[in-house]
């Protein structure tokens, strides 16, 4: 009898450990949905910001209390390996430069997201399924934001089902900074199904990526986190159907907006905002690439050829859309006979900083064209070193010249994946290169 009972007690052990190992097999970060804030902290200029707000009349309740959600999912390739996928809409950024291991300082398990390509990262304390650190950009002094995340959830800012007061679906005539002297205007695209929101807005200097969120009886909520850029938007719906709300960009800016549907909003051509000074007919310049050597539209290998010179830093997501459309046409468009240069400017004015930062985007959009670095991305700073354009309006800009040195279109910001401009920019972009290769 006693044998039996022992034999009953080690069978439930071993079922009980089983059950335990299947729960999660792997030896590190726990695999499957997590979902993450990113603790956003008031300005330290908020009583000039209440002020403004106060002089404009315009009230806003915010509801999220500075919190950035945003949602990520573990994926092991073996036992031991592992990456994450960070989550925004259709969108989902695959990082790989994970290090994770026991922090001698605090004796406890610790990870570090890298993400290269922003210059930042993600430290953070694992424990029973808890990530808690902060996201800190290298770029930036003293730059960090207080991190967040809990394993097994995958909604975004809330499980909640109220009825939308508002279908918010199609386009939105929208003003950035209306507590200012000058607002910014934009279009919002939004798609709602239910609760559930995707979108983006597009400015002339480029767009807001893939932003995704929720709306509440008569709220919305927007947010996107890329590892460069952390964008919190909310708004009320107004007795008028219009939006009234708050954008924050990180903890260091925040300001309000407005919006009003309109099917027939547009934005300024992109083709007419960037152009030639009087006086200048093409474009001079000539820069070192990452290996020192200098590099000039005047050397042989870009003679008697259709050029595109893109304006970028590496810093930059629109920029990253843009390289990622003119690496892929590129690989695709072999026998099209054209070249690109890239003119680079970055965050830091150390130019060993900077190159190191290029090589890291070459590597990883496989780029097999020429990028130099041109000078720090202050945009006054940029304009002078290509004194033939009335302004560096945006990062990215490109510009197309022919096989003449004639600079046939200016093209500022671009309008991504994200937005219902994309597929129109393919096409045009498509024909108009393979106008200039034939002429």
């Amino acid at each position: 009898m006693k044998n039996y009972i022992f034999f009953i007690l080690f069978m439930l052990i071993i079922s009980t450990n089983a059950c335990l190992v299947m729960e999660n097999p792997h030896s590190k970060l726990a695999p499957g949905p997590w979902r993450a804030v990113l603790k956003l902290v008031p300005p330290s200029d908020k009583e000039d910001i209440t002020r403004s707000q106060d002089a404009a009349n315009l009230k806003f309740e915010e509801v999220s209390n500075g919190e950035l959600p945003f949602t990520f999912e573990v994926k092991y390739t073996t036992e031991d390996d592992f990456y994450i996928e960070i989550i925004n809409g259709e969108e989902r950024i695959p990082i790989h430069d994970i290090t994770y291991g026991l922090d001698r300082s605090t004796a406890k398990d610790t990870l570090i997201i890298d993400i290269p390509i922003y210059e930042s990262y993600i430290r953070a304390i694992y424990s029973e399924k808890v990530l808690e650190g902060e996201w800190i950009v290298k770029s930036k002094k003293n730059y960090s934001i207080p991190f967040v995340a809990w394993f097994g959830q995958d909604h975004r800012f809330t499980r909640l089902k109220k009825e939308p007061k508002l279908d918010l679906t199609g386009k939105w005539e929208t003003y950035f900074g209306i507590d200012g002297d000058d607002p910014e205007k934009a279009i919002g695209e939004f798609k709602q199904n239910g609760n559930h929101l995707l979108g983006t807005f597009r400015t002339e200097t480029g767009d807001y990526r893939f932003l995704e969120g929720t709306v509440q009886d008569n709220k919305m909520y927007l947010s996107c986190f890329d590892g460069s850029h952390a964008f919190l938007f909310e708004a009320k719906i107004q007795e008028d159907n219009s939006l009234l709300g708050s954008f924050r960009s990180g903890k260091h800016y925040q300001t309000m907006w407005k919006a009003s549907k309109n099917p027939d909003i547009e934005l300024t051509n992109p083709d007419s905002l960037t152009y030639l000074n009087e006086g200048y007919d093409k474009i001079e310049f000539a820069f070192a690439n990452p290996a020192g050597k200098m590099i000039s539209l005047a050397d042989e290998a870009y003679q008697n050829k259709v050029k595109i010179v893109q304006i970028l830093g590496t810093w930059c997501p629109n920029c990253r859309d843009e390289t990622a459309f003119l690496v892929d046409y590129k690989k695709k468009h072999p026998n099209l006979d054209f070249e690109i240069i890239s003119l680079a400017y970055e965050r830091y004015k150390d130019a060993d900083k900077s190159n190191a930062a290029i090589r890291k985007y070459k590597d990883l959009f496989g780029i097999d064209y020429e990028m130099v670095y041109a000078g720090h991305y202050n945009k006054k700073e940029a304009a002078k070193t290509l004194p033939m354009l009335n302004h560096i309006l945006s990062y990215p800009t490109m510009i197309f010249i022919d096989k003449n040195e004639k600079v046939r279109r200016i093209h500022t910001g671009f309008s991504g994946p994200a937005t219902s401009k994309y597929a129109a920019f393919e096409k045009e972009f498509d024909d108009f290169i393979k106008i200039l290769v034939k002429e």
